[in-house]
Parts: structure tokens; sequence; C-alpha cells
């Protein structure tokens, strides 16, 4: 249990609103991974593939998994396969917890017109409400990328960190739920776009967000 003083929260003023300490995400995140790894790996056993995962073309997060494994049934699924099925899985997760946090979260505040908006209510308030901490540095080029840069990443803020990257390799899963949040809340707040994610040095993580402009 945290003894920290509470950061006061969005909902405060609700009288039916309930709280969960903040350690609990910490645990899913810790847990989240294996479990889609497993996941992964039984599916593959029983020949069932990421068969599923064919519905995920718009996910766009990090190692641009979604589809392509359909066609394996009854075979066991190879090294990149399994990975790209691991991360369909985390990404639509984190998808529709972020469609669930815009909003809850959004809904008291003036309608956000301009991406820009968007993307800064996800630097700050978003990432506040699931992380306890505003994005370090915001980047854009004004042509529908943006880059976000989280210097102290609070899922690896624990991670201990080796010789050679392996570190850096075993850590990358953990950013595809959080690419399935962003993605998630832009979408419900009307902005449809893909989020890749990456680390170089723990416990560092950036986030590149493109928009995806609508068809006619």
């Amino acid at each position: 249990m945290s003894f920290d003083t509470p950061v006061p929260t969005y909902s405060a003023s609700d009288p039916h609103a309930t709280f969960l300490n903040s350690s609990c995400l910490d645990f899913l995140l810790i847990e989240l991974v294996p479990l889609a790894q497993r996941l992964a790996s039984e599916l593959s056993v029983h020949g069932g593939g990421s068969k599923d995962s064919g519905g995920g073309g718009g996910g766009g997060g990090g190692g641009g998994g979604s589809g392509g494994s359909a066609g394996h049934s009854g075979e066991e699924l190879d090294e990149e396969e399994e990975r790209e099925a691991m991360f369909y899985r985390l990404e639509m997760l984190g998808y529709r917890v972020g469609q669930g946090l815009a909003e809850r979260f959004s809904r008291d505040r003036a309608r956000m017109v301009e991406t820009l908006d968007v993307i800064k209510f996800c630097c700050k308030d978003l990432w506040t409400i699931v992380f306890r901490k505003q994005i370090d540095n915001l980047k854009t080029n004004h042509r529908g990328v943006y880059v976000l840069t989280d210097n102290t990443f609070r899922p690896f803020a624990r991670m201990s960190t080796e010789a050679g990257g392996a570190a850096v390799t075993r850590a990358q899963p953990f950013l595809w739920f959080p690419c399935g949040i962003i993605r998630g809340a832009l979408a419900a707040m009307g902005v449809n776009a893909s989020v890749q994610a990456e680390t170089t040095e723990l416990p560092s993580a950036t986030f590149k967000i493109e928009t995806i402009n609508k068809g006619p």
C-alpha cells in the first residue's frame, strides 16, 4: 500500500467515485506480457495460430503486428508470428483501455478540435492518470507526426539493466500495451493514428504517433 499523499483525481467531486491503488496497474503491466506470451505459445502448439488477429489492421503500434498468420492452422507459429500474436493481443487490450479512459476523463472538457490539443491531452492528463507523471517531451513536424518522450517510463523504472542490450530487447514488449492506450484514446477523440514505440536505454521510452487522414 502506498502512503504517498494522494494526487487530486479528476473524479474527486463525484460522490460515487471509487479509487484503486496505483500499484495495481504496476502489477498488471508486469503480468500482461508473460500472459500474452503464454497464450501465444499455447495457441501455436494447438495449431490455432493468431487466427483472430486479422481484425487489427488499424493497430499500427510498435511491432506492426496484426494479421498475416491466419493461414497457419494446424502448423506451429514461428518466432516472428508468435511475436506478432503477442503484439496484437497486448495492443488491442491497451486500445480498449485507452478508449475507456478518454471517454471517462474528457467528457467534462470542451471538445478538442485540433489534433495537437488531443495529443497534449494524452501527454498531460492521460499520462498522469495512467503513469502518475506527464510526458517529458513532445515534438512535432506539424505534418501529422508527433514524438513523445518519457525519460523515466514507469513500467521500466524497476527493470534491471544488462550489458549487451538484452534488457532493452526484453523490455520492448512492455511498450505494446501503452501503444494501444494511446491509439485507443486518440480514436475515442476522433483522431485516427498509428502508434509505434521503442526504447534504446532504460528507463526511457519514445512513442511515435502518425495521424492517418481519412479518405474522401
